[in-house]
Parts: C-alpha cells; structure tokens; sequence
C-alpha cells in the first residue's frame, strides 16, 4: 500500500500584537487565518474497519484540529507571556479570550506549535506531513516535517 498525503483546510481569527516588535504589528490587531494541514500514512487495508481506503476519516481529523487549534486561537487575543502583567490584567477585565503563549505569536513560530499539537493526537500510522498557516492574502508561513526530523 502506498503512502498518501490528505490536506484538510480550515479559517479562524485571531488578534495578536508582537512585544518588543520595530513596527506596526507590535499593536495590537487582527486576522483572518488560514490554515491547511496535510497527513500522511496508508489508507486502511482491513476490509472489516469502517474507514477501510482511509488514511484518517476528514471527520476525525476535524475534530482533532478543532480541538487542538481552532477552539482555542479562534476569536482569541494571543501575546506573548511576557508582556506587561498590568496590561494583560486591563485586557482581561474586558476581553474574556486571552491567550498567552511561551513565544512571538508570529506566524512561523504558531505554525510550529500547531503542529505539534496537531501530532500529539493522530493515531499512530498517521503523520503530519505539513502545516501551512496563511496569515494574509499574500503571506504565509509553512512547517514540514521532512524539515524537522
């Protein structure tokens, strides 16, 4: 059975600011990300198993990427943790969706960490070949697994 890659795509916003940033995204603002994540592995070969002929069913790699990333990032303010606790604080008293994360949120480290978490849920035979995190019409970071052995 050969190898197949399957590529499931999904959006969500999010508003981020970049601590320490020389530029305009060091404010905070907002986006409409698109993300596509691509698996691999052999489809199903049991001719008893409801998914036979499927790497993973769509359905169950939604839920996995809903769980892992869209729930959490979407309509989310995301910083960095070292931002100022006092302004973190003023923000929590007004927005309920603030997330804070241990890096940059810029789009190359977040597509890293969206595959890591994406990873940590797959059934065993099933790999992540690639993330790409579309961050504008023009822009866009990927993460490759062959690149990070």
């Amino acid at each position: 059975m050969h190898n197949i890659r399957i590529t499931k795509e999904f959006k969500f916003e999010m508003a981020h600011a970049l601590i320490g940033y020389d530029g305009p995204c060091r404010n905070i603002h907002g986006h409409s990300y698109e993300l596509k994540v691509t698996l691999i592995g052999k489809p199903i070969n049991d001719t008893s198993d409801p998914k036979q002929g499927m790497v993973i069913d769509f359905g169950d790699l939604k839920k996995i990427v809903k769980k892992q990333v869209v729930d959490v990032f979407d309509h989310a303010l995301v910083l960095n943790k070292t931002m100022n606790p006092e302004a973190v604080e003023t923000l929590r008293k007004h927005f309920e969706k603030i997330y804070l994360l241990d890096y940059q949120p810029t789009s190359e480290l977040m597509v890293a960490d969206f595959a890591a978490r994406i990873a940590s849920s797959l059934p065993d035979k099933v790999k992540v070949y690639s993330v790409l995190l579309r961050e504008t019409g023009t822009a866009y970071a990927e993460w490759y697994a062959s690149d990070n052995p």
